[in-house]
């Protein structure tokens, strides 16, 4: 108790508290402002520019209502691996499209095509986080910069807020709240990737400590090509692509013919090659005005190229592949509502916070799903968040801190090696010989790895001041490994993005979800199958 008067800073009240300020958090706190409730939103950047749609080109999940909806729903859910919701997935085009709608009528400028029509299906990602910061702010909504959040408040009957640090000022904050939403991001377990620096899965850590589960996390499989010791994971030209060793020689597939087109189901065999030894691309297979098409429309794609003086549709190039784990995978915090309540009263989950299994099921909701999703998520929690506030109202109570591992040592604090802890959770989540292909021998090993390096965390990881921070990055990490560890042991088969090299077919019995829980001991075990979890939610 000492620990946490000396650390009480500045306090303040309100209906809805939102953590996390990507595109989820934004119409979180749209919706919540618009029912009429007083919202605070806490990022743990700028909101506006933090987290991985900033800084990119979207799609959207964008159909007009009518038999073509009906249609689509029913072609993506066919990809889903039978582990996705079909309700779940027409609520969400349908709130999305309503959403992409309120953008036209707000003003915000979609691109047009030759004809002059409306492309609401694309969003330039800075102008979109730009102009949604605005939309934020124009509702009331109280903006606050750079204050990360370090742990959730509850009254031993429902979250009631969360306190966290100012990066500027120093400062610690404590603000109580009616309800909270987690839209604070994915797990990008410490790899590099275009916007996911800050991507530690806070909200998963924080959740847990409050008593929530997660759902999907085995499914971190999803890599994307990269262009070597680069963030810019960004696939798309790699459509264009073929592949060869250093010195020209094509890589050739398992049917003998040149390897090519780096988006076309082709993962397995350059993951397998890139285990062989470095792989070189060219985006020899791009006609000209396709070249000039890719430099237009996605620019950033090409400064690394640019940078190193490489012509990419004329010279190789190396290239890796790069893990990331759930801001493309499908796992996250297991929602319990329509309204993405979570299990716990007065919490609630949005965007890559939250389980997407609902929209995407075992495999990457990356792009047009995930974007969609991060709108109709945020909608639907910041509305029901709103709910609950003015349901139970503003019941004023001391709050107790829930956060232990990286702020509380349940041993003696002593100085611990932030840079071996972050190689020791990297290693066991990046590697494409333990992640992408996976064994049960290496799973029970890796998670046996992984709970020396938790308790080194829980019992003596501490720090002070701003770098708590880096503390419960580091604590959210590893929690977030051994969840996806723990599942990926249970799943014996291989579904989606998660391969199993020793049970590489697809198990039937296996068509249901898997619910993991636990800080001190990780436990999972299997929901409903998937068909009456569906009957159960409807």
């Amino acid at each position: 108790m000492t620990d946490d008067r000396r650390r009480a800073g500045p306090q303040a009240e309100t209906d809805v508290l939102v953590l996390g300020g990507g595109p989820a958090g934004g119409w979180a706190a749209l919706a919540a402002a618009g029912a009429g409730a007083r919202v605070v939103l806490a990022d743990k950047g700028y909101h506006g520019t933090s987290g991985a749609t900033a800084p990119s080109n979207t799609g959207t999940w964008c159909v007009p209502p009518g038999e073509a909806r009906a249609e689509a729903v029913e072609r993506r859910w066919q990809r889903t691996h039978g582990l996705a919701d079909r309700r779940w997935m027409h609520r969400t085009v349908d709130r999305a499209y309503a959403n992409l709608l309120q953008l036209v009528e707000w003003g915000y400028a979609f691109p047009r095509d030759d004809q002059g029509n409306l492309y609401v299906a694309n969003l330039r990602g800075p102008d979109y986080m730009h102009f949604l910061r605005r939309k934020v702010k124009a509702a009331g909504v109280t903006i606050l910069d750079h204050h990360p959040a370090l742990e959730l408040l509850s009254d031993g009957d429902a979250v009631t807020g969360a306190a966290g640090l100012s990066r500027r000022s120093g400062e610690d904050w404590r603000i109580h709240a009616g309800a909270v939403v987690l839209a604070t991001g994915g797990c990008a377990f410490f790899e590099r990737l275009m916007g996911g620096g800050g991507l530690t899965g806070d909200g998963y850590l924080m959740a847990a400590e409050a008593g929530a589960a997660l759902s999907g996390m085995e499914f971190t499989g999803k890599y994307t090509l990269a262009p070597h010791d680069s963030s810019l994971n960004k696939g798309l030209p790699y459509r264009w692509a073929s592949f060869h060793r250093q010195d020209g020689t094509p890589i050739l597939d398992s049917k003998g013919r040149p390897l090519t087109n780096g988006i076309g189901g082709t993962d397995h065999e350059l993951a397998r090659a890139l285990l062989d030894g470095p792989v070189f691309a060219r985006l020899d297979l791009a006609e000209p005005a396709m070249q000039d098409w890719l430099r237009r429309g996605q620019p950033n794609c090409f400064l690394p190229y640019d940078r190193r003086g490489i012509d990419p549709f004329t010279q190789l190039f190396r290239v890796d592949l790069t893990a990331e784990g759930t801001v493309r995978g499908t796992g996250g915090i297991r929602l319990a509502g329509d309204d993405c309540a979570t299990e716990v009263p007065g919490l609630y989950a949005a965007g890559d916070a939250a389980s997407r299994e609902n929209v995407t099921g075992a495999s990457s909701g990356g792009g047009a799903v995930n974007a969609s999703w991060a709108m109709a998520s945020g909608w639907f929690a910041g509305a029901g968040a709103a709910r609950h506030a003015r349901l139970r109202g503003m019941r004023r109570a001391a709050g107790q801190a829930l956060g232990q591992a990286g702020l509380r040592p349940a041993a003696a604090a002593r100085p611990v090696d932030h840079a071996a802890l972050v190689e020791a959770l990297r290693a066991e989540t990046i590697p494409l010989d333990r992640n992408f292909f996976r064994t049960g021998d290496g799973l029970a090993a890796g998670r046996e790895r992984l709970e020396g390096v938790w308790a080194e965390i829980r019992d003596h990881l501490s720090a002070e001041g701003a770098e708590r921070l880096r503390a419960r990055e580091i604590a959210s990490v590893a929690a977030s490994a051994r969840w996806s560890l723990a599942a990926a042991e249970m799943r014996r088969e291989s579904r989606g993005v998660h391969r199993r090299a020793d049970l590489p077919e697809t198990d039937a019995a296996w068509t249901r979800r898997i619910t993991v829980s636990g800080l001190d001991r990780v436990e999972a075990r299997p929901d409903f199958p998937a068909t009456q979890a569906q009957e159960r939610a409807s």
